[in-house]
């Protein structure tokens, strides 16, 4: 897999993590869904992942989030045990992460850069998260590698990002994006093309002395005609984005048709 063109990477508008104030944790803000809809899921992945597949203590192990933005999974990884560091390039999204965990009383290190140029020493961190983040990137292969580099030896990494098929483009593209009754998303906030195959990241990682274990598919756990009314009720502002995202959670599934969640190991220092 090779780095995104710049004519499909001038597509998307990642300038929605640029924004001012507190909106992230915002109850109607659709990054809020970050929080409601997908770490529910995510950190409960992570927790399966360390206490029953892998059997490690978090507690004072180091993590590093690439693709922090305002901090709401970096908060959840601190909670766990983790020494964290959150890492993102915009400067508006770190100042909200810093303040937000500050006002919590959390621990946690907030650095800026960007995921193709990680500005930490080689064998830095015991656990690299990156999720909703590999399908926004100009070089996915240059943010692989940069990963594994950063990673200690056996480290773990941990992700999620959607599947380039036609019904991702219609669910994700189509409805959440485009079709005004159910669109509750900015439009260009994923664009189809940069969407990854599982057999493509598999790829990179084995590239990159990253040892693929799992892939593990996530849908909505709600039924599709429950999914498009609640669609349509939030695309009309009868609900608001945390109330729902509630209603909306995301839970595991065999098909990795749509979105999908997995994690390697390194199998040795670069």
């Amino acid at each position: 897999m090779k780095r995104v063109s710049e004519e499909i990477y001038s597509r998307i508008d990642n300038n929605i993590y640029n924004i001012d104030g507190d909106r992230w944790w915002h109850p109607d803000f659709s990054l809020n869904l970050l929080r409601t809809l997908y770490n529910p899921f995510r950190v409960g992945y992570a927790k399966k992942l360390f206490e029953q597949l892998i059997k490690i203590n978090t507690e004072k192990l180091s993590a590093l989030e690439v693709g922090c933005g305002g901090g709401i999974l970096s908060e959840e990884i601190a909670k766990m045990g983790f020494i964290t560091t959150g890492l993102d390039p915009s400067e508006q999204s770190l100042n909200i992460a810093i303040k937000h965990a500050n006002d919590n009383n959390l621990k946690i290190k907030y650095e800026i850069g960007t995921g193709e140029n990680l500005p930490f020493q080689k064998d830095s961190f015991d656990v690299v998260f990156c999720c909703d983040v590999l399908e926004h990137v100009h070089d996915l292969p240059k943010v692989i590698s940069e990963i594994s580099r950063v990673l200690k030896n056996r480290g773990i990494f941990i992700y999620d990002t959607f599947n380039r098929t036609h019904l991702s483009k219609i669910s994700i593209i189509n409805i959440l994006q485009e079709w005004k009754r159910w669109a509750i998303m900015p439009a260009n906030l994923h664009v189809w093309e940069m969407f990854i195959k599982p057999d493509e990241i598999r790829s990179l990682l084995e590239e990159n002395h990253l040892e693929w274990k799992e892939h593990r598919g996530i849908k909505p756990g709600i039924s599709y005609i429950k999914m498009l009314h609640y669609l349509h009720k939030r695309a009309i502002g009868e609900l608001t984005y945390e109330e729902f995202g509630k209603k909306f959670l995301m839970v595991e599934s065999r098909s990795t048709q749509i979105m999908y969640m997995g994690y390697a190991v390194k199998s040795f220092s670069l």
